[in-house]
């Protein structure tokens, strides 16, 4: 998680692509703007709570305190029910979905990496570090496990170097984004470190998890509980050059458990974050008796340890329970470029170096809580059911994303 120590108003420029004024933006009031985007539909862009519930839906959970918050459905993409939406607030390090959505596809996950001192330039100062030291070499695939499992800025930094620098990367990330139809999202820093002007919303921080999940390596990462990371070479008195490694853990709680906090049953990921300005931040998927839920909470206003996870616990519960009988309240739109077209077989959306299959270790020492189930129709399975804390295959069960996106149903969507 990107740790800063000052807070500072978000109000980004706002792009030709139809994102909101800066008016929509962040600033130190816990008061939503009156104004807010309505892509995926009307209701989303009203301050407030957003629900249709009926008679036999149950109620939504009263302990609530986050100033934004959404609870949708992974595979159709209909969103159950929202609180403020689409108001542009700091992300924190839940930006590293869209870095790692961005960037995932760029990189085989065996190429091989040897540090500078420049690509470590410009990591804030209080940032999260997974500990990556200069002049050694590190895999993709270690990089990636710094980013997701110890929300490493420094990772960040070193992959954002590979990929021609901090300023480029920026910007594919906010190209990215505009073709997710993320429009309130604008990135400054690529590890989400506070910055003037970077703000996300929780409808996009969904809509991005939503795409990064459609990728087998993404699924991996976010779901692996622990994993060994490369230390330092040191010499020894015979002069022969030794590194020993050191194990990393996830930091999302409700993966691992904390202290008065149990894991989640179902959970697979995705990304927490915590700055001084955004506050707590989370992005969670899980199964239950197979549905796939995500649910986003941003800012929780009551000041107590663990405070987001336990929030959005209570959403996914919620979910899980309301699901089928809460009236969708809006939907989690396509790509720009998305095939709608959901007949014939789904083309491989496997990015280079992804593996055949996730591997139940991990691989490089990585202890994953999510196994690849077999494709299914026009879909990808990642079984989710749990088994002494572990996420294992489920025959016959599973989450299907679908590589050609779901078709967009017309509730009034617009920029």
């Amino acid at each position: 998680m990107a740790v800063a120590p000052a807070a500072f108003a978000a109000d980004p420029t706002p792009s030709s692509s139809g994102s909101p004024s800066p008016s929509a933006s962040a600033s130190p009031s816990a008061t939503p703007p009156a104004t807010m985007s309505t892509v995926g539909g009307e209701l989303l862009g009203k301050p407030g709570t957003q629900a249709n519930l009926g008679s036999e839906a149950p109620v939504l959970p009263k302990d609530i305190s986050a100033r934004s918050w959404i609870v949708a459905d992974a595979e159709s993409g209909e969103v159950l029910a929202a609180h403020n939406a689409h108001w542009r607030l700091a992300p924190a390090s839940t930006l590293k979905m869209l870095f790692a959505d961005t960037l995932l596809p760029k990189f085989n996950k065996d190429e091989k990496h040897k540090v500078l001192s420049s690509d470590l330039a410009g990591v804030g100062s209080g940032s999260s570090m997974v500990g990556i030291k200069e002049d050694e070499t590190y895999t993709v695939h270690d990089l990636w496990l710094g980013v997701f499992l110890r929300s490493g800025n420094d990772a960040v930094h070193v992959l954002s170097a590979m990929n021609g620098g901090v300023k480029q990367t920026v910007a594919d990330m906010n190209a990215h984004a505009e073709e997710l139809q993320a429009l309130d999202t604008h990135a400054v820093s690529p590890d989400g470190y506070d910055a003037k002007g970077q703000v996300s919303s929780a409808y996009d921080l969904t809509l991005i998890a939503r795409s990064g999940l459609q990728k087998k390596d993404f699924r991996e990462y976010c779901s692996t509980v622990r994993a060994k990371f490369p230390g330092e070479t040191k010499k020894g008195k015979n002069g022969k050059k030794t590194r020993s490694s050191f194990e990393i853990q996830n930091t999302n709680r409700l993966l691992t458990g904390d202290s008065g906090l149990d894991a989640y049953q179902g959970i697979a990921g995705v990304k927490n974050g915590n700055t001084t300005h955004a506050g707590a931040t989370f992005t969670g998927v899980a199964e239950r008796d197979g549905r796939v839920l995500l649910v986003t909470v941003m800012h929780p206003e009551k000041d107590e340890h663990n405070q987001v996870y336990k929030e959005t616990a209570s959403l996914f519960d919620w979910g899980f329970k309301a699901a089928g009988k809460a009236t969708p309240v809006g939907e989690l739109v396509p790509p720009k470029g998305a095939d709608t077209d959901t007949s014939g077989d789904a083309e491989s959306s496997a990015q280079p170096g992804a593996t055949a299959s996730a591997s139940a270790s991990g691989g490089a020492g990585g202890k994953a809580v999510a196994a690849d189930a077999a494709e299914g129709s026009g879909g990808i399975g990642v079984a989710l059911g749990i088994t002494g804390g572990v996420l294992v295959l489920l025959a016959g069960g599973g989450y299907l994303v679908n590589r050609k996106w779901p078709g967009r149903k017309d509730r009034g969507a617009s920029a």
